[in-house]
């Protein structure tokens, strides 16, 4: 258009001469949605993981995974939260924001999620509900410690400043947790949201409920990723079987 502008001489310079196609983001919906190979930790291996996270990890890293693996949050829901955001009455969070910092700084800014599916509230284990109880009371004396040095944005998982937690702070931190623990798989902090899905599932719990619980909008987006870790668990089932009945004579 511009161009044909330029031609006509409506305009005396192409204000798109030097600009730059951004390339394709995708979401974490079409992330999540690809049928590309899955991976979560086995529930022994997270047994281990979250052992070795909390006798050797650093401030609030027994909590964040704790969290990430007993809710399915995605990570950037889980650095955006606030207080306001937990109903300890219930023993509930309240999922309607992520967190959007892809320098890692204070310059974030706070999202609504992407799709409507994502607004949720989701229900957490009593055990975890304990732990956040305790690192609220945590928090409060580092603010009283810090004084004025501590910009209070009631966030939950907050630097000794105040500011949110960094995503680049919680991918290193369970690399190093995930050596210490003897772990060769390459996992992230998104596998703990499909840890949980698998752990979701072999508990029997339904794909609706499921869907519900992970914020999918898309019900084919769960039923992907419920397909994949069914086959999973089915072609173990059977290689036990097999170990089972290796030299068994018909």
């Amino acid at each position: 258009i511009f161009k044909k502008a330029l031609e006509l001489q409506v305009i005396k310079s192409n204000p798109t001469e030097f600009a730059k196609i951004p390339r394709q983001v995708q979401s974490v919906e079409d992330l999540e949605s690809q049928t590309q190979k899955i991976k979560f930790l086995e529930k022994d291996e997270l047994a281990q993981f979250l052992d070795v996270s909390k006798r050797q990890g650093l401030d609030n890293d027994y909590l964040t995974y704790t969290l990430l693996a007993y809710s399915g949050l995605r990570a950037g829901e889980l650095i955006a939260l606030k207080w306001t955001d937990i109903n300890f009455n219930e023993n509930a969070i309240s999922i309607t924001k992520t967190m959007y910092n892809p320098n890692n700084n204070k310059d974030y800014t706070l999202l609504t999620p992407k799709t409507k599916g994502s607004i949720r509230v989701i229900r957490l284990d009593s055990n975890v509900v304990k732990l956040m109880k305790q690192h609220k009371a945590k928090q409060a004396e580092i603010k009283l410690f810090f004084g004025r040095q501590y910009t209070d944005q009631n966030f939950v998982f907050a630097k000794p400043d105040g500011y949110p937690i960094y995503l680049k702070t919680i991918e290193d931190r369970m690399k190093r947790l995930l050596k210490l623990a003897g772990i060769t798989k390459h996992v992230t902090p998104h596998s703990l949201r499909h840890t949980h899905t698998s752990l979701l599932i072999e508990a029997g719990v339904g794909v609706k409920e499921i869907q519900q619980r992970l914020g999918h909008t898309d019900i084919n987006t769960t039923m992907n990723i419920y397909a994949h870790m069914t086959k999973n668990m089915e072609e173990k089932a059977s290689q036990k079987f097999s170990e089972l009945m290796k030299g068994f004579i018909f």
